[in-house]
């Protein structure tokens, strides 16, 4: 169900794209002052605007209720994932090597930089 709803998400996003970049910009109908406007002529005198409008509002609306339904089965599935009880693993304490501040070396390469800074 999942891997459905995933295939039509991606789907719908790739259509939202193509339309998107198809659709004419606000000032497109500056072009159709200078002779450009025949182009439009093939939805009809109003251009191709209220169709493709209302195509991608459609799979605007499918986008949407994909991105719900999906939201949901993974929030379905952390939560059946953290009722399950994994065995846990203790590590050695001998094997650890214990660590502290006074331990760790300086850097000798950091005086140097220092010192060529210096001069």
């Amino acid at each position: 169900m999942y891997q459905f709803i995933l295939i039509i998400h991606v789907l719908t996003v790739a259509c939202l794209i193509i339309l998107v970049l198809v659709q004419q910009g606000k000032g497109a109908s500056m072009g159709a002052a200078f002779g450009s406007g025949a182009s439009q002529t093939v939805f009809g005198s109003r251009g191709s605007g209220s169709f493709l409008l209302r195509v991608t509002v459609g799979f605007a609306l499918v986008f949407f209720m994909t991105s719900i339904a999906l939201n949901y089965l993974a929030s379905k599935a952390v939560r059946q994932n953290q009722q399950i009880n994994l065995p846990t693993t203790t590590l050695p304490s001998q094997g650890i090597p214990a660590v502290s501040p006074n331990s760790i070396p300086v850097m000798p390469a950091v005086d140097r930089v220092i010192e060529r800074g210096k001069k």
